[in-house]
């Protein structure tokens, strides 16, 4: 974020600024922004900049800025429902009251509010917000009722006139797209027409990141790497179960403009966003925008949103032999493994003068262990040894009783409160289902069958320590029930005794089951050179020769 609009002293976030805080007995202003985020930008410019206004704070108060997307662990704690989010603190971190966008009268009202309550209550105003002080959730059975729950509120919240589920804002909500489009296939694809028809950019490609009416109108310009990269999966997986282009199109076309306008080569790896740009640029037809000045880019390179971009890219390539997807997500990759990633802890971001012993985060380690086991199921299973260093480094490092943590409870304002983010315990609890399945198939011995068990109870335990309220989950946690299904069945496997790329790996690669896990060189048990077979809980196919045979298999085992 560019603050020469803003007349206010920012200070960093750390233990400084809240030492200031405290030696000064002075509230802080924790100001929330992100460089995509065009509200930032004027509120900076409408509020920040007015002489007064800064004054005020600046004598008042003690201001932090912080950018959402370098510091996650900030944002989970302090957000006030979006962004800008505008956070008053006492020194010790705790909360005093806060809000979104302000405008200048609006926060000459809130600045003289925070005044008087902190002189008349000082740090007693403050509190933890809710979910800090209830450290552990509601844990519960695993039944095929949570994937009934599920379904019940996607028939409830569906619109039927405009797609997608809710009122407003519309978000595209690639993991729910992708759980209706195994279970209710025309509310599945309908949705998927709305996003594609509402929010990808049709001029450069890529898609925008919500609309704020019911409609789809009001749409926020804003294309981010991660919702962009989980999109090329989405739709990718849409394609995959029913052959049309109109699906397959939208994300050659986002790839399009991940490859391009996103990618950052001095780094080999995606850029982070790219905001609406001046005057909404997005917003102008054609032949206007070839004119326009490109709107701007942030640079910077962060692991979870390459590692979703990294497996949308290679779902992609799985289905459609592109080589283009292949060889950016390998390039990615390659970043990700030699420059993010040590001993099993991904660093949060690229830094061009290297990395300090990295922290981990449950959602990078959580991203990262599923781009790992994707490359491993359809590039080479040498990936695999690095995906069981994620997990394993993931499950020493984070885990707390029954479930993940998202990074150590350590570090100024609520940092040092843990923090239990669904989520990502979700995201983790699912790809250590496929983590498991890849290392039962590829060596066959106890130590390998050992793991995969290890690797499966850590995911029933973490499903099962947020299943008391599951009957409440929104359809933004469809995955939840995805993985609760998986667990519970057990994901269709497909095992293949021949190297990646052969006609009968990439016909299982294209298989319709999205949610499956194919595994390459596989040696489990007496499955012979050149065959594959299909499993699922208790079930196991024959063994299949060609490509027709396993389609047979799996038909089977679906049926």
């Amino acid at each position: 974020m560019d603050d020469d609009t803003t007349r206010v002293e920012w200070r960093e976030w750390g233990q400084d600024a809240f030492d200031e805080a405290a030696a000064a007995e002075a509230p802080v202003l924790l100001s929330l922004t992100a460089t995509w985020c065009d509200h930032c930008h004027e509120m900076d410019a409408e509020t920040y900049a007015e002489p007064r206004i800064a004054a005020n704070i600046n004598d008042s108060f003690v201001p932090i800025r912080v950018d959402v997307d370098r510091y996650p662990r900030v944002r989970d704690r302090y957000n006030m429902g979006g962004f800008p989010s505008t956070v008053f603190l006492a020194p010790d971190g705790n909360v005093l009251t806060g809000a979104g966008y302000l405008g200048a009268d609006g926060m000459r009202q809130v600045l003289d509010s925070v005044r008087t309550m902190w002189q008349t209550k000082g740090s007693g105003a403050a509190r933890v917000p809710r979910p800090l002080r209830e450290d552990n959730p509601p844990a519960g059975e695993l039944t095929a009722d949570v994937e009934a729950a599920m379904l019940g509120q996607f028939a409830e919240t569906y619109d039927e006139v405009a797609g997608g589920w809710g009122q407003s804002p519309k978000f595209p909500l690639p993991d729910a797209l992708e759980f209706a489009l195994k279970r209710d296939r025309e509310m599945a694809l309908r949705s998927f027409d709305a996003v594609s028809a509402n929010l990808l950019d049709e001029y450069d490609g890529g898609f925008y990141r919500f609309a704020t009416d019911r409609d789809w109108g009001g749409v926020q310009r804003e294309k981010l790497l991660d919702s962009n990269g989980a999109l090329v999966r989405a739709f990718a997986n849409a394609y995959l179960l029913t052959g049309k282009d109109e699906y397959r199109e939208p994300a050659e076309r986002t790839i399009d403009f991940l490859t391009t306008t996103l990618w950052n080569g001095d780094v080999d790896a995606f850029a982070n966003s790219q905001a609406p740009g001046e005057d909404d640029a997005h917003s102008l037809d054609a032949t206007d925008r070839a004119s326009a000045a490109e709107p701007p880019v942030d640079d910077g390179v962060f692991a979870g949103p390459n590692a979703l971009a990294i497996e949308g890219l290679l779902t992609y390539y799985a289905y459609t032999d592109d080589e283009r997807a292949r060889r950016y997500a390998e390039r990615a990759l390659a970043t990700l493994r030699e420059d993010l990633l040590a001993e099993g802890v991904v660093a949060h971001r690229y830094t061009a003068d290297g990395n300090d012993a990295p922290t981990p985060l449950l959602t990078n380690q959580a991203r990262a262990l599923e781009a790992l086991t994707t490359a491993a199921s359809v590039l080479d299973a040498e990936f695999l040894a690095d995906a069981r260093r994620v997990a394993d480094a993931t499950i020493e490092r984070l885990h707390d009783e029954d479930s993940f943590v998202d990074g150590p409870a350590e570090g100024v304002g609520l940092l040092d409160r843990p923090l239990r983010p669904l989520d990502a315990n979700v995201a983790f609890a699912d790809a250590l289902i496929d983590l498991a399945e890849l290392a039962a198939g590829t060596a066959d011995d106890d130590d390998a069958a050992a793991d995969a068990d290890r690797y499966r109870q850590y995911a029933r335990k973490t499903l099962e320590a947020f299943a008391g309220a599951s009957d409440r989950f929104g359809v933004q946690i469809a995955r939840y029930a995805t993985a609760v299904s998986r667990l519970l069945e057990g994901p269709l496997a497909i095992r293949v005794a021949a190297e990646p790329g052969s006609d009968l790996h990439r016909a299982a690669l294209r298989l319709a089951d999205h949610e499956k896990v194919v595994v390459p060189n596989a040696s489990a048990g007496t499955l012979e050179a050149g065959t594959a077979r299909v499993e699922r809980g208790d079930h196991v196919s024959e063994p299949a020769e060609t490509p027709s045979e396993l389609s047979e298999r799996v038909q089977a085992v679906l049926d």
